[in-house]
């Protein structure tokens, strides 16, 4: 615990230092210098400012009263930083909230202040909640405290490997003491920077003469302050500071990411053993066997987010099954080898499902977006699926079948057994004789009629360009110098491309598992494929360009999905050049 502890301080207080903390620095400066509070060694002079506020003037010498509002703003960014950080996708998810509705909360949070800082009733509003603590101290600075919890909203820190295990962790749902304590840690080392410069602009204010003499001017421009920073954060302006700026700190990053110690504690929060429910015998089993197998007792479904398809959304429990043949789909609605494997189970489903046959779709999540039961939905509706769909954001069920692949197809007969195990795409003309020939094992009245007749599109040109992720987490294949995380970037395109890779150009931001367009932004790809995909959300356009032809251009909306970029009948080298809006996310390319 002791050594979490040290690693997510060190960890924040790099994270502290880094240009990613810019943005909050005039906020909290301008907060703790917009309140003039010294206090003579004697007596207090009380001097009505003409706002309805009172100035403290003082005869020198002078003692300065060490204010709370400082510690309190530190405070609040902190607790509402660890608080959402570790539960703020959940909490959306839970209330079907959008997934920017806390940054935009904390915009408005900012603003408000702002605008108390402008009117003093509005800010007396603001620390009214605070009445009832036993410190007038305390109750005098609520404001202080809210707009730390706003702050806390608002600070996105650049990504290092402590950030990126918090997030792991907290993505799965598995939050215990030990990445609290990380979190906390974490954010506590990232603040203190942001404390010492609070506590500047507070010896500012108490000591510089005509602050002192001017309180209701210095709390007013404080207040525009604040509201102009709120705007610029709105419209992602502070963006083009940091790029400015060098990443003067990846090095330190990297320096802890490298450190043996280092990765073996993060790794012990994010990839704990997984005690699997029949680990043995299901791990035993060949994947794409030519007969059928015994696998062992399927696992149940469960940790499941939430049920599509079924009636009145409830759970479809496998033990509710006995006696028909259930065919499990691993599967998430933007992966491409999923999408192709969806006509099989659409003519299985629609052949068999009257003679005792059900499908079941556990969707577990590759990309963030891909949480949102209604995302989803519309996915699902899109791709004409039909069966009942169990959302296992939790990754519940995966562990459960120690699975690895999407998709990833099991096979269970009418006792309950897993028979066959199929991972990845093809093999459907095998699965099929064994959906058949399970079929009639449980009721040999069934007539079954002809197989179906669906066309296997699975890509057979195995020298084809591999899956291409775009997010820093499974990079391998970018032919740009350096990536930068987190952090937006001016990229430059090289002259030539080697085969299988691809680069940016102009302004990026590569996030974890997407990387966010800029100004002029292109993504040039070098391929060997008949058919091109690209994962892309936010809104927008895309140019597409292939081999130096007339641009096409594809307006980006709406749910994150999969996209058709190329589309040819047979696969041949090729070059794409894409001219990206700012804005549209581009996280995978995929190939067929």
């Amino acid at each position: 615990m002791l050594g979490l502890l040290v690693i997510g301080f060190v960890g924040g207080l790099i994270t502290g230092l880094s240009p990613c903390i810019l943005p909050v620095l005039p906020v909290v400066f301008a907060a703790t210098a917009g309140k003039v509070t010294t206090v003579p060694p004697d007596e207090d002079l009380q001097v009505e400012d003409g706002g309805g506020s009172t100035a403290v003037l003082i005869a020198t010498p002078q003692k300065v009263r060490i204010s709370p509002r400082p510690f309190l703003i530190i405070a609040g960014l902190i607790v509402s930083f660890t608080f959402f950080t570790l539960a703020g996708t959940a909490l959306l998810t839970a209330l079907h909230l959008p997934q920017d509705f806390l940054r935009i909360t904390g915009l408005v949070i900012l603003f408000a202040v702002g605008l108390g800082m402008l009117i003093p009733k509005l800010g007396e509003l603001l620390e009214r909640p605070f009445a009832r603590l036993p410190k007038r101290s305390v109750n005098r600075e609520g404001s202080a405290f809210v707009l730390g919890l706003g702050l806390g909203l608002l600070f996105v820190p650049c990504a290092g490997p402590v950030l990126t295990a918090i997030t792991v962790v907290s993505a799965s749902g598995q939050i215990g003491w030990p990445v609290v304590i990380l979190t906390l840690a974490f954010a506590t080392g990232a603040a203190l920077p942001l404390l010492a410069f609070a506590l500047a602009g507070e010896q500012v204010s108490q000591r510089v003469r005509s602050f002192r003499g001017h309180a209701n001017r210095v709390r007013q421009i404080s207040g525009v302050v604040l509201i102009v920073m709120a705007i610029l954060l709105a419209f992602n302006v502070t963006d083009r500071l940091q790029r400015a700026l060098p990443g003067y700190t990846e090095s330190l990053s990297a320096s802890l990411e490298g450190n043996r110690g280092v990765r073996e504690q993060l790794r012990s929060l994010t990839q704990p053993d997984v005690v699997a429910a029949n680990p043995g015998e299901l791990t035993n089993c060949s994947d794409g066997a030519t007969q059928l197998q015994s696998c062992g007792p399927a696992p149940e479904i469960n940790g499941i987010a939430q049920w599509l398809n079924t009636s009145g959304g409830d759970a479809m429990p496998l033990a509710s099954l006995k006696g028909k043949v259930v065919l499990i789909d691993f599967w998430t609605y933007s992966c491409i080898n999923c999408q192709r494997t969806i006509p099989h189970l659409q003519a299985w489903n629609a052949a068999y499902n009257k003679d005792g046959f059900v499908t079941i779709g556990v969707h577990t999540p590759e990309f963030s977006f891909e949480r949102v039961p209604s995302n989803v939905e519309k996915g699902a509706a899109d791709l004409g699926v039909t069966w009942p769909i169990a959302i296992d954001n939790d990754f519940k069920t995966w562990n459960a079948y120690n699975n690895q692949f999407w998709p990833a197809e099991y096979l269970i007969d009418a006792t309950g057994t897993v028979r066959h195990i199929h991972f990845g795409e093809g093999g459907y003309a095998e699965t099929e004789g064994f959906i058949r020939e399970l079929l009639t094992a449980a009721k040999s009245t069934a007539a079954l009629g002809s197989a179906t007749a669906v066309k296997d599109q699975t890509p057979q040109n195995r020298a084809q360009t591999p899956e291409s992720y775009l997010g820093y987490q499974r990079m391998g294949n970018s032919a740009n110098d350096a990536i930068r995380r987190d952090a937006p970037n001016d990229y430059t395109l090289p002259d030539q491309l080697p085969s299988d890779s691809f680069a940016f150009g102009g302004n990026w931001t590569v996030s974890e598992q997407s990387a966010r367009a800029g100004d002029k932004a292109k993504l040039a790809l070098r391929f060997g494929a008949a058919k091109v995909f690209l994962v892309l959300g936010g809104t927008g356009t895309i140019k597409v360009s292939i081999n130096g032809g007339q641009p096409r251009t594809i307006a980006v909306g709406g749910v994150p999905k999969l996209y058709t970029l190329v589309n040819e009948s047979a696969a041949a080298p090729g070059n794409l050049m894409l001219e990206v809006s700012p804005g549209v996310d581009a996280y995978d390319f995929t190939f067929g």
